[in-house]
Formats: structure tokens, sequence, C-alpha cells
């Protein structure tokens, strides 16, 4: 069985931004984090505490084995005319984090096992300040958010 590192799961090494949810016998979790955000046009940064990531689990019983796939929903800058989706950064505090809900929604829907609620906090350093903008939401155009107007 091959691993990875988990900073290469969320940096982009691993991840299939292109997921077609269509040919995949999976049981889907959308998971929401807390990641900074840097425009590529004006170099502005900004925060999101509710950064969608959508996993998908297929777990091949015969084989006993499973796969996960990830998909990252980025943001654009609102103060760019012609922004660009912008991909998340998780802090490296984060990525942990990430890692035990992960692992915790795959116990639970593919294995079935009760865990009871265990939900670590996400860290932030800085602030996050103004309201959901749909706008500018990845997720929003996916029709994913659960803040979608």
């Amino acid at each position: 069985m091959q691993s990875f590192p988990a900073s290469q799961l969320l940096n982009g090494d691993l991840i299939n931004n292109n997921i077609n949810t269509a040919n995949l016998c999976t049981k889907p979790s959308i998971l929401h984090f807390i990641c900074r955000f840097r425009c590529s046009l004006c170099r502005k940064t900004w925060g999101s505490k509710r950064v969608r990531v959508l996993f998908h689990f297929h777990l091949n019983t015969a084989r006993n084995r499973g796969t996960i796939k990830v998909r990252r929903f980025k943001q654009k800058c609102r103060r760019c005319a012609e922004a660009q989706w912008e991909d998340p950064n998780f802090p490296v505090e984060n990525i942990d984090v990430l890692v035990e809900r992960l692992v915790k929604n795959i116990r639970v829907k593919c294995y079935r096992d009760n865990l009871g609620e265990t939900n670590r906090s996400s860290v932030f350093i800085g602030r996050v300040n103004g309201p959901h903008e749909t706008a500018h939401c990845e997720a929003c155009h996916k029709g994913v958010c659960s803040q979608a107007n």
C-alpha cells in the first residue's frame, strides 16, 4: 500500500480537481476548513473560515483497500475585476485536523464505526471578517456550498 504525506495531499501534488462523480462508486463527504488565499494578480491575501473540501471514498472490499479522491474548492479575489480561482493554502497546524476528520468520516461511512462527537477545531491566526460572498466562492458556483444564497 502506498502512503503520502498529508501536506502532499493538501497542497496539490495528489489532488484531482476534475473529479467525475458520475463514474465513482463512492461515499462523498464535504468538510470545511479554515484556510488562506492569495490573489495571483494583486497579491492580496484573505482568510476564509469555511473552505469546502470534497472527499470521495471508495472501499474495495475484494482487494481490502480503498481510494480517496480530493477536491478543494477555490475562491476569487473580490478586488480584481479579472480575478482567477485561487487555491486555498492550508496552515500546517490544520493538516492534522483535516486528516483526523477525513479518517473519522471514512470510519463512519465505510466501516460504520460509532465514534460519537469528536471534532477538533482548526487553528487560525488573524482575522476573518465579512459575510460569505457567493460570487467569489467556487463551491457556491458548483452547488455544494451550504451558505449559497
